[in-house]
């Protein structure tokens, strides 16, 4: 009796953590999402201008976000391993709602008149403009952020147990790394259609490039971020077997 309660006490706690993990990063990210860097640049290699469906040249230029989403990632594939597609599922609704409130709270603020101190401590910079330009971001690009978000988790934990149902509980790698690939792909271009199809005027085949260009980085990202998989799995097995040597698994 006393190993249950302790076994279900740190699968609480290790809930917690995991959730605390997967909100603070996923709301980072949509936040620092405004800025665009060079992955080439950052890296100092000559830029890929790469062609695709008669469209480019593209480089990698990407949102500062996809820092952070292969820590969300991740942490989907944990959260589904441990707590199946229900733990999933409340996590990801509860950060969309909060990314919402963010968001809102962010445009309440940038309505608030700016102080004289506060400008002309920056001389030559228009800051208050650049502050609202910077965390205000269009109506299509929040509205595709949080649909993809949203489908790309399903598609992620429905993907997850499949395979893990397929595999008979073997093969990490295939479930969590294969989950992502594939959640990952439509994520990519439902952010973009409904972001620049539906709500500005680019083209359809601009619309694929783009999404392509960013899929081969997320795709390598997925890749190498397979061993961290197995780290984690390593660490919590060691944590709930603790409590209860005989099953360190939640019995789903």
């Amino acid at each position: 009796m006393k190993e249950s309660l302790n076994f279900s006490r740190r699968k609480k706690i290790l809930f917690i953590i995991l959730t605390g993990i997967f909100l603070t990063n996923a709301i980072i990210a949509e936040i620092v999402g405004a800025k665009l860097f060079s992955l080439e640049n950052t890296l100092g290699i000559t830029e890929a201008n790469i062609f695709l469906f008669g469209e480019g040249p593209f480089s990698f230029t990407l949102t500062a976000g996809v820092i952070l989403w292969p820590i969300v990632f991740i942490t989907t594939d944990i959260i589904n391993e441990y707590f199946g597609i229900k733990g999933v599922k409340k996590v990801s609704f509860l950060t969309a709602g909060l990314i919402v409130y963010s968001f809102l709270v962010i445009w309440f603020i940038t309505l608030l008149e700016p102080s004289s101190f506060w400008v002309n401590n920056y001389p030559g910079l228009k800051i208050n403009e650049s502050f609202n330009a910077i965390f205000l971001q269009g109506l299509g690009i929040i509205i595709g952020s949080l649909v993809a978000f949203l489908v790309g988790q399903l598609i992620d934990s429905f993907t997850f147990q499949w395979l893990k149902n397929l595999t008979k509980s073997k093969k990490i790698w295939l479930r969590a790394t294969g989950s992502t690939l594939i959640s990952q792909l439509i994520d990519s271009f439902v952010v973009l259609f409904i972001a620049f199809y539906i709500f500005n005027d680019y083209s359809f085949s601009l619309v694929l490039a783009i999404g392509c260009v960013n899929y081969i980085y997320k795709f390598f990202v997925a890749i190498a971020s397979t061993p961290l998989i197995y780290l984690a799995h390593f660490f919590i097995d060691k944590y709930l077997e603790k409590a209860n040597p005989s099953n360190s698994r939640l019995i789903q």
